[in-house]
C-alpha cells in the first residue's frame, strides 16, 4: 500500500521572512508580511519527500470570520497549478529529502490582516491529511509597484512607513514650535492593537464578512481608521476635548507619544483615552497607518479654515471692543490644525488625483453620517475639484476660504472686511530624513492672492453653490455667499484704507514674563486724523475659541497726515496667568474709529507664548543590550514656584514603557536635572522624548536624536 505524505512540522522561517518584507522591526517571532511579495515557508514530512505527480499539495488561506472564497477572505491554490484560478501562487523553492520549500505570495489587493494557512495533501493512493500551519500577519507593501499604496522613493518609504518618531509642528505662523513625538508604529502589540482596532469599527460590527472583504482597499481602510481614532461614534481610541479641565484624564499637550495611547485603550477593552486634540488624533492615525503600511505623514496647516455651513467662507463676528463675540460664532480660524496625508492611488477618481490623501481623524463634521474626513486628493483640493470624494470641500475650505469681519453693534452687523489670504498659511511637515521643516502649501494651492489661485477658488465656490442649490432648490439662496469678481481685498464698507493699525512685538513673549509690545499706527493719506482704539487681551484655544477678555484700553490717537507714531502696550504676567489657555495663545485686538466718521479698522495679533526646552544628554556610547545613562535638564520659567512636577520620558527601541518621574515642587525660576538608566533593544536611528508637567503649565518639552549600535 502507498504510503501518504505527512507534514511533521513547519518552519515559517520567520527571521528571514520578516526581513526581506521589512516587518523585523515589529517582531522576529511571527510571521509578518506584506501583500505582492513572496514569502517562503519550509514543510518537513516524517518518512518520504514530496513527490511530484505522486503527491498534490492545496495550501488555503482564511481571513476574518467568515472566510468566503468569492468575497477574497478565502483562497484555494496548488503548487505551480493554474487550474485553481487564485490570485494567490504557491511556487517549488527546494525540494530535499523529507523537506520542501515553498514560496507563497498573496496578491497585491488582497485584504490585509490576521491570516490562518492551512495545507492539505492528496496522495496517489494515499489518504487525504489536512494541517493547520500556522498564523501570519498581511500588510500593505509600498515596496511593491502592483500594490496601490506604491511609494517609488526609498528615502520616502523609509521616512514615512519605517521612521518610527517625528516632529509635529505647533504655534502659529509668526512662531512654529516642532513637537517630537514617539509614533512607535512597530513597539510590541501595536500591530495587534491596530488589527483590533479595525475589528471594533462600525462597519465590522455591522457587516464583519464585507468590513474584511473590503481590506485590501487603501481609501477604505483610510476612512475606518479616521474614524476610529476618535470616539465620536464608536468606542474609539480618544476623546477630544477643547475647553478647559482634564483633571479625569491627561491633558493632550502632555503626550508624548502614540504607545501609551494606544495601549491604554487595548487595555482597557477599547476604552476611549481622554484627552486629545488635532495633533494627537493626528499622530495616533499616523502610527496606525504606518504599521499597516501605508505611507502616512502629519500635516499642519497654520490659520486653518473650520467651515461649519460649506459655504467656503469663515464669518467672524467682534463688538465695539475687538472681543470675539462667541454667542454668535459657528464659524473659525484655528491657530494651527493637524491632520495627515496617506499615499495611495485613487481607483475611484480620474488618475490624475492619486499621491498623497488628506485624511482628518479630528472629529470636526460628519462625512456619510461618520466623524472622519477624507481621503480628499491634495491635488483635488488645490485645483477646486471639490464635488470629488471625499469631504474635498471642506479640506478646500480648511486651506483657502475666503475670511469675512462682521462689527455687531445696536443689534446691527456691519462688515469690516474681506480677507483672502489669511486662511492656510506655512502647511508643514516633517522632511524626510532631517529634522528640519517642509514647506508644502504650494501643493495644496497657487501662490495667495494670485489670479490662479483665485479663479480656482471661484470655480470651488460656483461648484458648492451648485451643490447646494441641487441639495435644496427651493431653499433660500441668499444663504449662500455672494461670487465677487474683481479685487476680493478692496471688498470692504469701510472703503480705500486711509490708516495702517499693527501690532508688533518688542521682544520675544515667555510665559511668567510681561508681554511687551507696540501698536504701529500710520496715517496714508494727506489729512489730519483722530482716533479713538479699544485694544482688548483674551486667551484663545488653538481651535480659535475665545475665553473672557483680561485687558482692556483705551487711547486717542492724532496724527498729522502722512504722520506714524508708535503706542506702546504692556500686559503684567499677573494679568494674564490666571486667564491663560492650555494653548499658551493670546489674541491682542485694536479697534480703531475715526472721530466723526463710521469708518472703523480691525487688527489682530495672535501670540503663543514660549517655554525653555528640556535638554536630554545620553551619555557614552549607546550599544543594544547594554546600560545607557540619560541625563535630563529642565527648568521652572516661572517667577513663582509651582507643584505637582512631573517628568515623563519614552522613546521607542530605548524604553519598554514609559519612565515617570515624579519630582514634587520645583522653585521659581530654578534648574533641575534626573539621570535615568536603560537598556536599549533596537538598533539604528532613535529618538528620547520628554514632558514636563506642573500645575501651572503642561508641556514643556525636549528631544535628543541617538544612534544605537547594534549588540558587541
Amino acid at each position: 500500500m502507498a504510503q501518504g505524505l505527512e507534514v511533521s512540522v513547519s518552519d515559517f522561517q520567520y527571521f528571514q521572512n520578516n526581513v526581506q518584507h521589512h516587518t523585523e522591526e515589529i517582531s522576529f517571532q511571527r510571521l509578518i508580511v506584506r501583500r505582492g511579495q513572496p514569502f517562503s515557508i519550509i514543510l518537513y514530512f516524517k518518512s518520504r519527500g514530496f513527490q511530484a505527480g505522486m503527491d498534490k499539495i492545496i495550501f488555503i488561506t482564511e481571513t476574518g470570520p467568515k472566510p468566503d472564497l468569492s468575497m477574497g477572505t478565502r483562497a484555494v491554490f496548488s503548487i505551480e497549478e493554474p487550474s485553481f484560478k487564485s490570485p494567490w501562487i504557491a511556487v517549488i523553492k527546494s525540494n530535499g529529502a523529507n523537506f520542501l520549500e515553498v514560496s507563497l505570495c498573496a496578491p497585491p489587493m488582497a485584504a490585509v490582516g490576521q491570516y490562518y494557512l492551512k495545507v492539505h495533501i492528496d496522495s496517489f493512493q494515499g489518504p487525504v491529511s489536512a494541517y493547520h500551519l500556522g498564523e501570519f500577519i498581511l500588510l500593505f507593501n509600498p515596496w511593491c509597484p502592483a500594490d496601490e499604496v506604491y511609494l517609488e522613493s526609498e528615502p520616502q518609504r523609509q521616512e514615512y512607513v519605517m521612521n518610527d518618531h517625528g516632529f509635529i509642528y505647533q504655534g502659529n505662523k509668526n512662531w512654529i514650535r516642532p513637537c517630537p513625538w514617539n509614533y512607535g508604529q512597530f513597539e510590541e502589540d501595536i500591530v495587534d492593537i491596530c488589527l483590533k482596532l479595525l475589528d471594533k469599527s462600525l462597519n465590522f460590527q455591522v457587516d464583519p464578512a464585507m468590513d474584511c472583504a473590503l481590506r485590501g482597499s487603501s481609501v477604505y481602510i483610510s476612512r475606518v481608521v479616521s474614524a476610529m481614532i476618535n470616539s465620536n461614534d464608536d468606542n474609539g481610541v480618544l476623546n477630544g476635548k477643547w475647553s478647559e479641565g482634564y483633571s479625569d484624564g491627561i491633558s493632550p499637550s502632555e503626550w508624548n507619544g502614540s504607545v501609551a495611547i494606544l495601549k491604554q485603550w487595548y487595555a482597557t477593552g477599547g476604552q476611549p483615552v481622554k484627552y486629545g486634540q488635532c495633533w494627537v488624533f493626528a499622530a495616533v492615525m499616523c502610527t496606525v497607518m504606518r504599521c499597516l503600511g501605508i505611507p502616512t505623514r502629519v500635516i499642519t496647516n497654520f490659520d486653518s479654515g473650520h467651515d461649519t455651513d460649506g459655504n467656503l467662507i469663515i464669518d467672524a463676528y467682534y463688538d465695539h471692543t475687538g472681543r470675539i463675540l462667541e454667542n454668535k460664532k459657528k464659524d473659525s480660524v484655528w491657530n494651527f490644525h493637524v491632520w495627515n496625508e496617506c499615499w495611495m492611488a485613487r481607483k475611484d477618481l480620474p488618475p490624475e488625483y492619486g499621491g498623497w490623501q488628506l485624511l482628518d481623524a479630528t472629529p470636526q463634521e460628519t462625512s456619510n453620517g461618520v466623524y472622519c474626513c477624507g481621503p480628499a486628493s491634495v491635488r483635488a483640493i488645490k485645483e477646486g475639484e471639490v464635488e470629488l470624494n471625499y469631504d474635498t470641500a471642506f479640506a478646500f475650505s480648511m486651506v483657502n476660504a475666503d475670511c469675512v469681519s462682521w462689527l455687531v453693534y445696536g443689534g446691527k452687523e456691519q462688515k469690516l472686511h474681506r480677507d483672502t489670504n489669511v486662511v492656510g498659511n506655512l502647511i508643514s511637515t516633517k522632511s524626510i530624513q532631517s529634522d528640519e521643516r517642509d514647506d508644502i502649501t504650494e501643493s495644496y494651492k497657487y501662490q495667495e492672492g494670485s489670479p490662479l489661485e483665485r479663479q480656482v477658488f471661484l470655480k470651488a465656490l460656483q461648484k458648492v453653490q451648485y451643490r447646494g442649490l441641487a441639495e435644496n432648490p427651493e431653499g433660500n439662496s441668499q444663504h449662500l455667499p455672494e461670487i465677487e469678481t474683481g479685487n476680493p481685498d478692496s471688498i470692504s464698507s469701510t472703503g480705500p484704507k486711509e490708516v495702517s493699525l499693527k501690532f508688533k512685538l518688542v521682544e520675544p513673549a515667555y510665559m511668567g514674563l510681561d508681554i511687551n509690545l507696540v501698536l504701529q499706527t500710520v496715517n496714508l493719506v494727506l489729512k489730519f486724523k483722530e482716533l479713538k482704539v479699544n485694544l482688548s487681551a483674551q486667551s484663545i484655544l488653538h481651535e480659535g475659541n475665545p475665553l473672557p477678555v483680561f485687558w482692556q484700553d483705551t487711547v486717542f490717537i492724532t496724527l498729522m497726515p502722512g504722520e506714524a507714531k508708535m503706542y506702546p502696550c504692556t500686559i503684567p504676567y499677573s494679568k494674564y496667568s490666571q486667564f491663560l489657555s492650555p494653548d499658551k495663545i493670546i489674541r491682542i485686538s485694536a479697534l480703531g474709529e475715526e472721530k466723526n466718521s463710521l469708518k472703523k479698522l480691525l487688527v489682530d495679533k495672535i501670540i503663543t507664548l514660549e517655554l525653555p526646552s528640556i535638554l536630554i544628554t545620553v551619555l557614552g556610547e549607546a550599544i543594544v543590550g547594554q546600560t545607557l545613562t540619560i541625563q535630563v535638564i529642565f527648568e521652572n520659567p516661572l517667577l513663582e514656584e509651582v507643584g505637582d512636577c512631573v517628568l515623563t520620558v519614552e522613546g521607542s527601541g530605548l524604553f519598554k514603557k514609559q519612565q515617570i518621574i515624579i519630582l514634587g515642587n520645583l522653585k521659581p525660576q530654578s534648574k533641575a536635572s534626573v539621570t535615568i538608566k536603560t537598556v536599549p533593544f533596537k538598533s539604528g536611528q532613535r529618538q528620547i522624548q520628554a514632558n514636563l508637567k506642573s500645575d501651572k503649565f503642561k508641556d514643556i518639552k525636549g528631544y535628543s536624536n541617538v544612534h544605537v549600535a547594534p549588540a558587541l
